[in-house]
């Protein structure tokens, strides 16, 4: 959530901010928050002063008293209780305005970084950095991984829809172990690079979703449980992230870096064909993440070595890949900078997304009020940054394609030592 006051102090750049990423009517809503806050000041100042004068009174009534003066006392007491009316009043209409003012300020997206080019569609993003690994040469018709599955029985689309429904995808034999081979390979290089490994609940809270940004802006696309009002987590960044929520932190201990895989739950209403096709869109799949709590001096150079983090994983499994910096139109509702790494499938000709690493700056802390204590004892906003490290059923269909062979699909060798094998077949 973006400040009240960056609203009032920056008023032009938050405009051209919202623009950037194509926020209706920016100007309009910016000058009506800025007119709510000044409703609320304006009555939070009548009711410190009435607030006050009652305070006076109260203690007037008592030196009354003590000087025997009784019937004054009482005409002091109804003054007294005509305050208390009129403050109660200042009171519910403090918390209206209060309530006017979050609900319109928290459909603000946050504003993009300069860097972030300016865009609405996916075409438009920027090509950041093109990585040195060849494409591989398959030849006439290679298969595309979901053929492959049914050739090798990696994982049966058909029996998740049995169980369960469309988008949840079975891993059965080898294709399980490949699963938890990535699963474990990736948690090991998180935990190289210094990441607490954390195991966090598949569900969450509305203030937990909310203080992430995941409501109200992506509600279409979580599974709600009604009945315990708990929504099933798109992402481990919405439970981590939230670890702090409402605390104050030391800046010594910044940068907090914390890692977990878990279950990954995703409605992802969409299209039909073969970009959607197999692991390409699912509603249920498992991811690592990697998200870090930092000093707002350091968390864009934090950024690129979050960005060099995923990188080196990529070259290791020696898959070919680019990386975007996303337009201001293709970003999410709380990122101010979004790097996206694509892998290039050479089965289907085309490439796929199998990582974000954003830096929401202070838009999450604000919305959780997460802070940090600087040495001088001024309290901050922390910034938050989150990554994919990475999400394994794109990773899992650019392996099976790209490492086929006439023998069965080939196990990148850094994997074979948790697969246990080293062709798929």
């Amino acid at each position: 959530m973006l400040q009240i006051q960056v609203l009032r102090d920056q008023k032009e750049r938050v405009i051209l901010g919202l623009k950037k990423k194509h926020f209706q009517d920016a100007e309009v809503i910016v000058d009506k928050l800025v007119a709510l806050d000044d409703d609320r000041k304006s009555i939070q100042r009548n009711l410190n002063d009435i607030q006050a004068d009652s305070n006076k009174l109260a203690a007037e009534i008592g030196q009354l008293i003590k000087n025997g003066l009784k019937e004054e006392a009482e005409v002091v007491k109804q003054k007294v209780a005509t305050l208390k009316i009129e403050l109660k009043n200042l009171e519910d209409a403090l918390k209206q305005k209060e309530v006017e003012l979050e609900t319109l300020l928290i459909t603000l997206p946050n504003l993009p970084h300069e860097s972030v080019p300016v865009g609405k569609t996916p075409e438009e993003n920027e090509v950041y950095k093109m990585s040195n690994i060849a494409i591989p040469d398959l030849g006439e018709n290679p298969l595309p991984h979901w053929d492959l599955a049914k050739k090798y029985n990696i994982f049966d689309l058909e029996l998740g829809v049995k169980i369960t429904g469309a988008g949840f995808p079975l891993y059965r034999g080898k294709g399980a172990k490949l699963q938890r081979a990535l699963i474990n390979f990736f948690l090991d290089e998180a935990h190289a690079a210094g990441y607490e490994e954390i195991i966090p609940p598949l569900m969450v809270n509305e203030d937990s979703a909310r203080g992430t940004g995941n409501l109200p802006d992506k509600e279409a696309q979580m599974y709600h449980v009604t009945k315990d009002d708990l929504y099933l987590i798109p992402t481990a960044e919405v439970p981590i992230t939230n670890i702090f929520r409402g605390d104050i932190l030391d800046e010594k201990v910044l940068p907090i870096k914390m890692t977990g895989y878990t279950p990954c739950f995703r409605r992802e209403a969409g299209s039909y064909g073969a970009h959607v096709r197999g692991l390409n869109r699912v509603h249920q799949f498992d991811k690592i993440e990697i998200v870090q709590f930092a000093h707002p001096k350091d968390s864009y150079d934090i950024q690129l070595k979050m960005l060099e983090h995923v990188e080196g994983i990529l070259i290791k499994l020696g898959l070919p890949y680019r990386i975007l910096r996303l337009c201001g139109g293709d970003m999410s509702f709380s990122s101010a900078l979004t790097f996206d790494f694509e892998v290039f499938s050479a089965a289907q000709k085309r490439w796929l997304e199998v990582s974000s690493v954003s830096n929401f700056e202070s838009f999450q802390s604000n919305r959780m009020q997460t802070k940090f204590r600087d040495e001088n004892k001024k309290v901050q906003l922390i910034h938050t940054l989150n990554g994919s490290a990475l999400a394994l059923a794109r990773i899992v269909a650019s392996i099976i394609e790209n490492y086929q062979c006439e023998e069965g699909i080939k196990i990148p060798e850094v994997l074979q030592k948790y697969t246990g094998f080293d062709i798929l077949n």
